[in-house]
C-alpha cells in the first residue's frame, strides 16, 4: 500500500507517495497535467512485484506539494519542472533512479536526463525527446494541431485564466476526452484526480507553464541559464524506451522521428493507447521501465540501488 509523504526539496514541500521496498531499486514516476499520481495506480504492481521502489511526487501547484516560500515565482517552466525532480532525487538520497513519465512528467524526467544525465540511470518517456524547444512553439503549427491545442491559446489570456480558475473539473475533464478519445473512464477516477487541481497554485503555475511555452511570459530568471541549455537541444545520454500512444491527439504521426536525440540504448514503442498512457496501458508502461532496468543490468553498471 502506497505511503503518503511529504520532504523538503527545493522550493518545494514535495508530496509524494512511496511503494515498494525502502531499499529496493529506485524509480520515479511523474504525472502530468491535467492528471495526478493515480495514474500510475495500476502501473506501480508491476514494478515493486520486481522489487522497486517507485516514488509518484505530486508536481509543483499540484496537490498537497506546496511552495516552500510565498516569494517563489509560480512558474511552470520546464526548466522549473526538472530542477523540481531532481531536487526531489536528493532530499530522498535516491542513486541514479530510473525516470519517468508522460506529459508535463515525460518534459521533466526528459529535462533531468538530458542536464543530469549523471544522476539517472535510465528513462522512459511518453512522445519520445519531450523537450519544449520555445523559439520554435513561437512559429504556428499546422491547423489540426492548433485545433488540439485550443488550450494552450486560451491559457495565453486572461478570459483563460479566469475560465480554468472557474471550471477547473470541467475543462480538465474535456481534455481526458479529447486526448484519449478511445479511454472510458468513469466518474469516480477523474474525480480521485481532480482533488489534484484545488491546489491554491494550480491555476498560476498551469497558466505561466504555457504562456512560457509559446514564448508570451518571461520564466524565472533563477533558471535562464538552464533554459539557455535547454534551447540547445542537449541530447538524452541515458538508456531510454520511449513510448507514442496510437491514438494520442496531441501527437499526431508520433515521435519516431526523435530518435537521433538519444544516443545510448535506445528503443521506440507504439501503444494502443491516447495520452494518458499509464492509465490506458500500465503494463505496456512498466514493461517500458522494466526493460531500461534490464539494460543496466546488462551492462554490468547497476547503479540503481538506493543509497
Amino acid at each position: 500500500m502506497a505511503i503518503t509523504r511529504q520532504v523538503d526539496a527545493g522550493v518545494l514541500a514535495t508530496a509524494h507517495l512511496e511503494d515498494g521496498p525502502a531499499d529496493g531499486w529506485p524509480v520515479v514516476l511523474v504525472h502530468g497535467f491535467p492528471y495526478d499520481v493515480h495514474a500510475y495506480d495500476e502501473v506501480v504492481p508491476h514494478l515493486t512485484a520486481q522489487g522497486a521502489r517507485v516514488v509518484r511526487p505530486y508536481l509543483r501547484g499540484h496537490g498537497p506539494t506546496r511552495f516552500r516560500s510565498a516569494t517563489t515565482m509560480r512558474s511552470g517552466q520546464q526548466a522549473a519542472l526538472g530542477s523540481d525532480l531532481l531536487a526531489l532525487v536528493d532530499a530522498l538520497e535516491l542513486d541514479a533512479p530510473v525516470v519517468g513519465g508522460y506529459d508535463w512528467g515525460g518534459l521533466s524526467s526528459c529535462v533531468v536526463a538530458a542536464l543530469w544525465p549523471e544522476r539517472v540511470a535510465g528513462l522512459v518517456s511518453l512522445a519520445s525527446y519531450d523537450v519544449i524547444d520555445v523559439a520554435a512553439q513561437r512559429a504556428p503549427a499546422d491547423p489540426a494541431l492548433e485545433h488540439a491545442l485550443w488550450y494552450q491559446h486560451l491559457f495565453q489570456t486572461e478570459r483563460g485564466r479566469a475560465g480554468l480558475a472557474a471550471h477547473r473539473r470541467e475543462l480538465c475533464r474535456m481534455l481526458w476526452r479529447q486526448w484519449s478519445p478511445r479511454w472510458s473512464f468513469d466518474d469516480a477516477l477523474f474525480d480521485r484526480t481532480a482533488v489534484a487541481f484545488d491546489n491554491p497554485d494550480f491555476v498560476d503555475v498551469v497558466v505561466h507553464a504555457y504562456r512560457h511555452a509559446l514564448g508570451n511570459a518571461d520564466g524565472d530568471p533563477v533558471h535562464d541559464a538552464l533554459e539557455a541549455r535547454l534551447a540547445g537541444r542537449p541530447p538524452i545520454t541515458v538508456p531510454a524506451v520511449t513510448l507514442d500512444g496510437a491514438s494520442d491527439t496531441l501527437k499526431p504521426g508520433g515521435t519516431a522521428d526523435h530518435a537521433a536525440m538519444f544516443t545510448a540504448r535506445h528503443e521506440h514503442r507504439v501503444v494502443d493507447a491516447g495520452h494518458a498512457l499509464p492509465y490506458e496501458a500500465p503494463a505496456a508502461f512498466a514493461d517500458a521501465v522494466l526493460t531500461v532496468r534490464s539494460w543496466i543490468a546488462e551492462a554490468g553498471g547497476d547503479r540503481t540501488h538506493h543509497t
